[in-house]
């Protein structure tokens, strides 16, 4: 089955949803809690306005922190990034009560694409443990032997349908919708960066592993051989 050719603009505009997505809900409570400032004289209600206003400015800017680094640009081309700012971002808006980051990896730089793909795949886990749980991430090797492993543990864990093929760029039905495309775009930067990636789920957990792509085999003709 052929890899999916995404338009450019669809691409753009899908991504660009998804991170909307990620970031209204937080700027939208930060908008409630001013008004409650505005029109409210209790002391109660404006101590909670506050306190609802400083804890969704600070998951708005985990977030916002967090796509940069996931879907951004994130430097010139050939750029590296510290996997300690990875590290960093992935904890800011994982670790919480709920969930618990486990970072199994020395602090390297490592090319960019690597990096993104990092990032892209904890989100993958996080969706995969809704109640909660831990995603613990494993990072080996340097260079052309790097190898990243994830494994996501937690109440009812579970894989979304379709998440393999969409990271592999063969959707169902030749399509991408808002909801699959950081799946897609997963796939996109694991290519880009010379990986490939298997998804294993289980009743345990989800096993997630990003190692270097084995290139085709080259088959040689009887005639080159003989």
């Amino acid at each position: 089955m052929s890899i999916l050719a995404l338009d450019p603009l669809d691409l753009a505009a899908l991504l660009c949803s998804r991170v909307c997505h990620d970031v209204i809900s937080p700027v939208g409570a930060i908008v409630n809690g001013l008004e409650v400032l505005e029109d409210e004289k209790d002391a109660d209600m404006r101590a909670f306005a506050i306190d609802l206003i400083k804890k969704s400015a600070r998951t708005a800017s985990a977030r916002l922190q967090f796509c940069r680094l996931a879907f951004g640009a994130a430097g010139s081309a050939g750029a590296s990034i510290d996997t300690g700012d990875a590290e960093s971002v992935a904890r800011g808006l994982f670790s919480d009560d709920r969930t618990k980051i486990v970072w199994n990896a020395a602090r390297l730089l490592m090319p960019k694409n690597k990096v993104k793909l990092i990032l892209n795949l904890c989100l993958i886990a996080a969706a995969a443990i809704p109640r909660g749980g831990v995603i613990e991430v494993t990072i080996t090797g340097e260079g052309d032997t790097t190898a990243i492993r994830l494994d996501a543990k937690g109440p009812n864990a579970r894989l979304a349908h379709g998440i393999p093929a969409l990271v592999a760029g063969t959707p169902e039905n030749d399509s991408v919708d808002a909801h699959g495309i950081q799946a897609f775009y997963t796939g996109l930067v694991a290519r880009a960066a010379g990986m490939h990636v298997a998804i294993e789920a289980s009743p345990e957990g989800v096993v997630i592993a990003a190692t270097a792509a084995v290139p085709d085999a080259v088959v040689e003709s009887p005639e080159a051989s003989a």
